[in-house]
């Protein structure tokens, strides 16, 4: 390890930057559904120790010199890793798709690494020579981390704190601080190896003991979540039951060949289906769910479909269902600009008595960035519409259905947003409906889920979740999945959501926690370069 230390401090150039992308790759297996958290342990340190050993650039770049390209260097090895299946979607069209599926990928993650290396370029105005090096390099990604979150409508996935949520006891940590605090925690552990090597003259205790406080506190978490999971009841509500269909519909990819009338057979088929000889199908259902792209065409080219949505409804009981929604003006056969991503609430009498348009929209997957240069290039959003879809309205993402309680409505990955999927507060349970279909046969689905699972953590409420293809399941408030279907299982799933539980404290104090350690790292990392400073002077005296 102390050549290893010693080759990340004295490597430059091309070398360096392979050494850092390799690290970074490594670091992306910690991402769910893999979970080889311990690499954190092994890659990190290895920024750590590039930055001890690179040079300080003049001017601009001392900004965007060699720490810039460290930072991006295992960025992009980390988002390459961690992004990968996104890929699978380029199969659905194929061609020409399928060309530029490597180059795609590679750009995505040198865009999302270029976060990192802004990070690591200000870690290193403010580097020092002790160890609070690595307060300062957690403190700079951590906020870099809420940056990619949030800037340009945010892209959020793969948060290096869920790496530190590979089970129901350590995903309990969220409750406290939330995802970007776990994040600032994981990066802050991961980093401490870098102090064992080299000896530099310090005792062997002296080297291991941050290690060893960082396993301590990996205990502590895990002793956490196993008295939080043990002290908490989690109590399934009775006034409402669901059943969630997962009809694996792939008719979404190009609606010119959807059968709206094989649709809607399929459809009311599984929602109609007894599950046993004692079930009595949908007369015992209050809600009835289906997933995102479940309607791949609009209701209004089909008013049949709200007929045969009619009839099978009993009555008091609402279907919501994923569906494209568009705005006519007067006179109604011109649209008033693109279609809604939607979510339909679907009455007995075959009225949509609610919605909810989708306001978190996927760059290129559901809106084109920049579209006249990318169409230029042949390059549209995966989802079909011709004008792309256009943004919903947040604040509308409650909905209070007739005789059920309040649910919050997120569509698709929506639900990766921490601290910022609305009206929690006047919500009962949480509802994510969403179409992982354009990714199946890789890891995208199962990371997908996962994410939704730390918001109920972090909300202290229960999750709702009806998939097109997988994975579709209701979890209880403190993360557990009570009832799922399995993924590529074409079935119906009766389930009821659970009580909410007393706000955690993430859901009490939201970001404030976080600001409250980066405020501290920030002024240990000033305080620790300016004690550092005369020290630097001396030796190039």
């Amino acid at each position: 390890m102390t050549w290893l230390a010693e080759t990340a401090m004295l490597s430059h150039g091309w070398r360096r930057f392979l050494l850092l992308l390799a690290a970074g790759a490594i670091a992306g297996l910690s991402v769910p559904p893999l979970f080889l958290f311990p690499v954190l342990f092994v890659s990190f340190p290895l920024w750590v120790w590039a930055l001890d050993g690179a040079e300080r650039g003049r001017g601009w770049r001392r900004l965007f010199g060699p720490a810039f390209t460290i930072g991006f260097a295992f960025g992009w090895g980390y988002f390459t890793v961690a992004f990968h299946w996104l890929g699978a979607a380029f199969f659905v069209d194929g061609g020409i798709m399928l060309a530029i599926m490597p180059f795609a990928i590679l750009a995505l993650a040198a865009l999302i690494a270029a976060f990192w290396g802004v990070a690591s370029a200000l870690a290193h105005l403010l580097w020092s020579d002790s160890a609070w090096r690595i307060v300062t390099l957690a403190t700079a990604v951590t906020a870099a981390e809420w940056a990619r979150g949030h800037v340009l409508t945010g892209f959020p996935f793969d948060l290096v704190g869920y790496a530190l949520t590979p089970n129901d006891e350590m995903m309990q940590a969220v409750a406290l601080v939330g995802i970007y605090g776990l994040t600032f925690i994981a990066l802050l552990l991961a980093t401490t190896p870098a102090l064992i090597w080299p000896a530099d003259g310090r005792s062997l205790t002296q080297r291991l003991l941050p290690f060893f406080l960082a396993l301590l506190v990996l205990v502590a978490q895990l002793a956490y979540g196993t008295n939080r999971l043990t002290a908490t009841t989690a109590t399934e509500r009775q006034d409402v039951a669901l059943r969630l269909v997962q009809p694996l519909v792939y008719e979404h990819a190009d609606w010119s060949n959807a059968d709206p009338v094989a649709l809607i057979d399929r459809l009311v088929m599984l929602s109609e289906m007894q599950m046993g000889p004692d079930d009595a199908g949908l007369a015992d259902i209050d809600v009835l769910v289906w997933p995102e792209s479940s309607l791949p065409f609009y209701l209004s080219s089909y008013p049949d479909a709200l007929a045969r949505i009619a009839r099978m409804l009993p009555d008091g009981s609402t279907l919501l269902t994923g569906a494209p929604r568009i705005n006519y003006l007067p006179g109604g056969m011109v649209p008033d600009g693109p279609p809604y991503n939607a979510l339909l609430a679907i009455n007995t009498e075959g009225e949509v008595i609610a919605s909810y348009d989708k306001a978190h929209l996927v760059p290129f997957g559901e809106f084109l960035p920049y579209g006249e240069f990318f169409a230029r290039l042949g390059i549209k959003q995966f989802v079909p519409g011709a004008e792309g879809w256009a943004h919903g309205d947040p604040r509308r993402r409650l909905l209070q259905l007739p005789g059920s309680p309040s649910l919050l409505a997120l569509i698709c990955y929506e639900i990766l947003f921490s601290g910022d999927l609305g009206a929690t507060a006047d919500a009962q349970y949480l509802l994510n409906i969403t179409n992982d279909a354009w990714f199946d046969g890789s890891i995208g689905p199962a990371q997908h889920a996962h994410h939704a699972r730390v918001r109920a953590v972090e909300e202290g409420m229960s999750l709702v979740r009806a998939a097109n293809s997988g994975h579709t399941f209701v979890s209880d408030p403190l993360g557990r999945i009570t009832a799922a279907l399995a993924p590529g299982e074409m079935a119906a799933l009766d389930a009821r959501p659970h009580e909410r539980v007393a706000p955690p404290p993430f859901a009490t104090w939201r970001y404030w926690p976080l600001l409250v350690m980066l405020v501290i790292g920030l002024v240990a990392s000033v305080l620790a370069h300016r004690s550092s400073r005369p020290k630097r002077l001396s030796s190039r005296g």
